[in-house]
Protein backbone atom coordinates (compact mmCIF):
# COMPACT_ATOMS: atom_id res chain seq x y z
CA UNK A 1 0.00 0.00 0.00
CA UNK A 2 1.48 3.27 -0.82
CA UNK A 3 2.06 5.23 2.35
CA UNK A 4 -0.74 7.29 3.39
CA UNK A 5 -2.53 7.39 -0.02
CA UNK A 6 -6.16 7.37 1.16
CA UNK A 7 -7.44 7.66 -3.35
CA UNK A 8 -6.78 8.18 -6.60
CA UNK A 9 -8.74 9.74 -9.38
CA UNK A 10 -9.57 9.85 -12.97
CA UNK A 11 -11.97 11.02 -15.46
CA UNK A 12 -11.98 7.41 -16.49
CA UNK A 13 -13.69 5.83 -13.21
CA UNK A 14 -12.63 2.03 -14.07
CA UNK A 15 -9.05 3.50 -14.89
CA UNK A 16 -8.98 4.96 -11.22
CA UNK A 17 -10.72 2.01 -9.62
CA UNK A 18 -7.80 -0.52 -11.48
CA UNK A 19 -5.29 1.65 -10.38
CA UNK A 20 -6.33 1.97 -6.75
CA UNK A 21 -6.51 -1.83 -6.53
CA UNK A 22 -2.76 -2.50 -8.12
CA UNK A 23 -1.87 -0.18 -5.18
CA UNK A 24 -4.14 -1.06 -2.69
CA UNK A 25 -5.52 2.35 -2.24
CA UNK A 26 -8.61 2.59 -0.15
CA UNK A 27 -10.95 4.82 -2.59
CA UNK A 28 -10.94 6.09 -6.35
CA UNK A 29 -12.83 8.42 -8.10
CA UNK A 30 -14.48 8.88 -11.12
CA UNK A 31 -13.91 13.17 -11.49
CA UNK A 32 -11.17 15.35 -9.66
CA UNK A 33 -14.41 16.79 -8.35
CA UNK A 34 -15.39 14.02 -6.14
CA UNK A 35 -11.63 13.71 -4.87
CA UNK A 36 -11.79 17.62 -4.29
CA UNK A 37 -15.09 16.75 -2.02
CA UNK A 38 -13.56 14.03 0.07
CA UNK A 39 -12.59 15.27 3.73
CA UNK A 40 -10.32 12.74 4.76
CA UNK A 41 -7.63 13.74 1.82
CA UNK A 42 -5.17 16.64 3.21
CA UNK A 43 -3.46 17.14 0.47
CA UNK A 44 -3.35 16.27 -3.07
CA UNK A 45 -0.72 15.82 -6.04
CA UNK A 46 -1.70 16.87 -9.18
CA UNK A 47 0.24 14.53 -12.16
CA UNK A 48 -1.83 15.27 -14.93
CA UNK A 49 -0.76 16.86 -19.12
CA UNK A 50 0.94 20.58 -18.02
CA UNK A 51 -2.77 22.36 -19.72
CA UNK A 52 -4.51 20.97 -16.77
CA UNK A 53 -2.55 21.82 -14.06
CA UNK A 54 -4.40 25.13 -13.23
CA UNK A 55 -7.98 24.14 -13.71
CA UNK A 56 -7.46 20.90 -11.09
CA UNK A 57 -4.75 22.60 -8.72
CA UNK A 58 -7.35 26.11 -8.14
CA UNK A 59 -10.18 23.06 -7.91
CA UNK A 60 -8.32 21.47 -5.03
CA UNK A 61 -7.49 24.46 -3.18
CA UNK A 62 -11.23 26.39 -3.78
CA UNK A 63 -12.02 23.01 -1.82
CA UNK A 64 -9.37 23.51 0.72
CA UNK A 65 -6.84 20.74 -0.29
CA UNK A 66 -3.38 21.54 -0.02
CA UNK A 67 -1.51 20.69 -3.18
CA UNK A 68 1.80 20.10 -4.49
CA UNK A 69 1.44 20.37 -8.21
CA UNK A 70 3.75 18.48 -10.70
CA UNK A 71 6.28 20.76 -13.24
CA UNK A 72 5.24 23.17 -14.21
CA UNK A 73 3.76 24.99 -11.61
CA UNK A 74 1.15 25.93 -14.73
CA UNK A 75 2.03 27.16 -18.25
CA UNK A 76 2.91 31.01 -17.81
CA UNK A 77 3.60 33.36 -15.02
CA UNK A 78 0.05 34.53 -14.89
CA UNK A 79 -0.99 31.48 -14.08
CA UNK A 80 1.73 30.26 -11.51
CA UNK A 81 0.63 33.43 -10.10
CA UNK A 82 -3.28 32.46 -10.04
CA UNK A 83 -2.50 29.67 -8.09
CA UNK A 84 -0.05 31.56 -5.40
CA UNK A 85 -2.98 33.54 -5.11
CA UNK A 86 -5.54 31.13 -4.10
CA UNK A 87 -3.26 29.02 -2.38
CA UNK A 88 -2.86 32.65 0.07
CA UNK A 89 -5.99 33.67 -0.45
CA UNK A 90 -7.43 29.84 0.97
CA UNK A 91 -4.09 29.74 3.52
CA UNK A 92 -3.28 26.47 2.21
CA UNK A 93 -0.24 24.95 1.55
CA UNK A 94 1.29 24.92 -2.47
CA UNK A 95 4.62 23.17 -3.98
CA UNK A 96 6.19 22.92 -7.35
CA UNK A 97 6.85 19.12 -7.97
CA UNK A 98 10.70 19.40 -8.65
CA UNK A 99 12.10 16.06 -7.72
CA UNK A 100 15.21 17.33 -8.28
CA UNK A 101 15.67 19.67 -5.45
CA UNK A 102 15.27 17.36 -2.64
CA UNK A 103 17.65 14.45 -4.13
CA UNK A 104 20.60 13.75 -1.20
CA UNK A 105 22.81 15.00 -4.26
CA UNK A 106 21.23 18.33 -4.67
CA UNK A 107 21.47 18.86 -0.91
CA UNK A 108 25.61 17.96 -0.92
CA UNK A 109 25.67 20.49 -4.06
CA UNK A 110 23.77 23.14 -1.89
CA UNK A 111 26.67 22.55 1.03
CA UNK A 112 29.35 22.48 -1.69
CA UNK A 113 28.22 26.32 -3.23
CA UNK A 114 27.48 27.49 0.31
CA UNK A 115 31.48 26.31 1.93
CA UNK A 116 32.71 27.84 -1.76
CA UNK A 117 34.43 24.84 -2.51
CA UNK A 118 34.59 25.42 -5.83
CA UNK A 119 35.40 29.09 -5.90
CA UNK A 120 33.14 31.50 -7.83
CA UNK A 121 30.87 29.97 -10.00
CA UNK A 122 31.57 30.75 -13.50
CA UNK A 123 29.77 28.46 -15.59
CA UNK A 124 26.86 25.94 -15.28
CA UNK A 125 25.67 23.51 -18.09
CA UNK A 126 23.12 21.20 -17.96
CA UNK A 127 21.85 18.98 -21.02
CA UNK A 128 18.87 16.83 -21.27
CA UNK A 129 18.23 14.95 -24.18
CA UNK A 130 16.58 11.28 -25.52
CA UNK A 131 14.76 10.36 -28.35
CA UNK A 132 11.06 10.63 -27.61
CA UNK A 133 9.61 11.63 -30.52
CA UNK A 134 7.52 8.65 -30.76
CA UNK A 135 5.73 9.37 -27.35
CA UNK A 136 2.19 11.36 -28.79
CA UNK A 137 1.80 13.25 -25.66
CA UNK A 138 5.12 14.81 -26.35
CA UNK A 139 4.70 15.98 -29.91
CA UNK A 140 1.39 18.03 -29.63
CA UNK A 141 2.52 21.29 -29.43
CA UNK A 142 -1.13 22.39 -27.13
CA UNK A 143 0.45 20.37 -23.91
CA UNK A 144 3.45 22.34 -24.00
CA UNK A 145 6.14 20.60 -24.61
CA UNK A 146 8.95 21.56 -27.54
CA UNK A 147 11.48 19.57 -29.55
CA UNK A 148 14.96 21.11 -28.82
CA UNK A 149 15.94 24.44 -27.31
CA UNK A 150 19.39 25.71 -26.09
CA UNK A 151 18.62 28.68 -23.31
CA UNK A 152 21.53 31.02 -22.34
CA UNK A 153 21.58 32.92 -19.00
CA UNK A 154 24.04 35.98 -18.57
CA UNK A 155 24.20 37.14 -15.25
CA UNK A 156 26.31 39.75 -13.40
CA UNK A 157 30.54 39.05 -12.78
CA UNK A 158 30.68 37.57 -16.34
CA UNK A 159 28.51 34.90 -15.36
CA UNK A 160 26.71 32.38 -17.57
CA UNK A 161 24.27 29.66 -18.12
CA UNK A 162 23.32 27.27 -20.80
CA UNK A 163 21.03 25.03 -20.97
CA UNK A 164 20.40 22.36 -23.62
CA UNK A 165 17.34 19.97 -24.02
CA UNK A 166 16.12 17.90 -26.62
CA UNK A 167 13.37 14.99 -27.54
CA UNK A 168 14.93 13.88 -31.19
CA UNK A 169 18.31 13.69 -30.29
CA UNK A 170 20.83 11.53 -27.02
CA UNK A 171 22.52 13.92 -24.80
CA UNK A 172 24.88 13.50 -22.39
CA UNK A 173 22.11 14.24 -19.84
CA UNK A 174 24.60 15.71 -17.36
CA UNK A 175 25.33 19.01 -15.50
CA UNK A 176 28.50 20.47 -14.50
CA UNK A 177 29.07 23.95 -12.42
CA UNK A 178 31.99 25.28 -13.41
CA UNK A 179 33.77 27.87 -10.74
CA UNK A 180 37.11 30.02 -10.13
CA UNK A 181 38.38 26.58 -7.85
CA UNK A 182 37.08 23.34 -9.38
CA UNK A 183 34.29 22.09 -10.84
CA UNK A 184 31.08 19.96 -9.62
CA UNK A 185 29.88 17.13 -12.44
CA UNK A 186 26.32 15.72 -12.19
CA UNK A 187 27.06 12.56 -14.10
CA UNK A 188 23.77 11.19 -16.71
CA UNK A 189 20.39 11.36 -15.14
CA UNK A 190 21.46 14.44 -13.48
CA UNK A 191 17.48 15.19 -13.43
CA UNK A 192 17.38 12.47 -10.60
CA UNK A 193 20.97 12.02 -9.78
CA UNK A 194 22.90 8.82 -7.39
CA UNK A 195 26.47 10.31 -7.75
CA UNK A 196 28.55 13.53 -8.19
CA UNK A 197 31.58 14.25 -9.27
CA UNK A 198 34.00 17.25 -7.09
CA UNK A 199 37.64 17.95 -8.38
CA UNK A 200 37.76 14.30 -9.86
CA UNK A 201 36.63 12.55 -6.56
CA UNK A 202 33.45 10.32 -7.12
CA UNK A 203 30.74 10.56 -4.23
CA UNK A 204 27.78 7.99 -4.49
CA UNK A 205 24.24 8.55 -3.12
CA UNK A 206 22.34 4.99 -3.54
CA UNK A 207 18.41 5.28 -3.78
CA UNK A 208 16.55 2.75 -1.39
CA UNK A 209 15.91 -0.35 -3.82
CA UNK A 210 12.73 -0.64 -5.28
CA UNK A 211 9.41 -2.07 -3.48
CA UNK A 212 8.12 -2.71 -7.08
CA UNK A 213 8.39 -1.84 -10.92
CA UNK A 214 9.24 1.12 -11.42
CA UNK A 215 8.25 2.89 -14.68
CA UNK A 216 10.96 5.89 -14.83
CA UNK A 217 14.71 6.14 -14.73
CA UNK A 218 15.39 6.56 -10.67
CA UNK A 219 11.91 7.30 -9.33
CA UNK A 220 12.13 6.02 -5.69
CA UNK A 221 13.53 9.09 -5.32
CA UNK A 222 10.42 11.08 -5.78
CA UNK A 223 10.08 9.95 -1.83
CA UNK A 224 12.87 12.95 -0.81
CA UNK A 225 10.01 15.26 -2.39
CA UNK A 226 6.91 13.43 -0.86
CA UNK A 227 8.94 13.10 3.01
CA UNK A 228 9.46 17.38 1.74
CA UNK A 229 5.98 18.10 2.09
CA UNK A 230 4.56 15.80 4.57
CA UNK A 231 7.29 17.73 7.21
CA UNK A 232 6.57 20.96 5.53
CA UNK A 233 2.26 20.05 6.77
CA UNK A 234 3.31 18.57 9.97
CA UNK A 235 5.15 22.16 10.54
CA UNK A 236 2.29 23.52 9.66
CA UNK A 237 3.83 25.82 6.55
CA UNK A 238 1.99 27.20 3.45
CA UNK A 239 5.18 26.74 1.45
CA UNK A 240 8.69 24.85 1.47
CA UNK A 241 11.30 26.96 2.10
CA UNK A 242 13.27 24.70 -0.01
CA UNK A 243 11.66 25.61 -2.90
CA UNK A 244 9.76 28.94 -1.77
CA UNK A 245 6.67 30.07 -4.21
CA UNK A 246 8.95 33.20 -5.47
CA UNK A 247 11.53 30.63 -7.08
CA UNK A 248 8.49 28.94 -8.67
CA UNK A 249 7.27 32.32 -10.04
CA UNK A 250 11.08 32.99 -11.14
CA UNK A 251 11.43 29.86 -12.99
CA UNK A 252 8.39 30.90 -15.16
CA UNK A 253 9.45 34.09 -15.30
CA UNK A 254 12.31 33.41 -17.41
CA UNK A 255 10.77 29.99 -19.50
CA UNK A 256 8.00 33.00 -20.14
CA UNK A 257 10.90 35.16 -21.58
CA UNK A 258 12.99 32.44 -23.44
CA UNK A 259 9.60 31.56 -25.46
CA UNK A 260 8.93 35.42 -26.08
CA UNK A 261 12.24 35.15 -27.57
CA UNK A 262 11.70 32.27 -29.34
CA UNK A 263 8.43 33.08 -30.39
CA UNK A 264 7.02 30.34 -29.17
CA UNK A 265 3.05 30.84 -28.18
CA UNK A 266 1.12 28.86 -25.86
CA UNK A 267 -3.32 28.80 -26.15
CA UNK A 268 -3.23 29.74 -22.28
CA UNK A 269 -1.09 33.01 -23.49
CA UNK A 270 -3.59 34.42 -25.44
CA UNK A 271 -5.85 33.77 -22.50
CA UNK A 272 -4.38 36.05 -20.37
CA UNK A 273 -4.45 38.79 -23.17
CA UNK A 274 -8.49 38.33 -23.22
CA UNK A 275 -8.85 38.63 -19.44
CA UNK A 276 -6.88 41.86 -19.63
CA UNK A 277 -9.26 43.09 -22.58
CA UNK A 278 -11.88 42.21 -20.66
CA UNK A 279 -11.15 43.90 -17.31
Amino acid sequence: MLEGAVGVASRDSSRAREFAERHEIPKSYGSYRELAADPDVDIVYVGIINPEHLKVALLMLAAGRNVLCEKPLAMNLHEVQQLVGAARDKNLFLMEGLWTRFFPVSKAIRALLKENSVGEIKIVKAEFGMHMMETPRLVEKELGVDEAVTIVLKYPRKRMAMITVSMATQLTNQATICGTKGTITVPGYMWCPTSLVVNGKVQEFPLPPPSQPLNFTNSTGLRYEADQVRQCLQKGLKECPELPLAESELIMSILDEARRQLGVVYAQDSLKQERLLIV
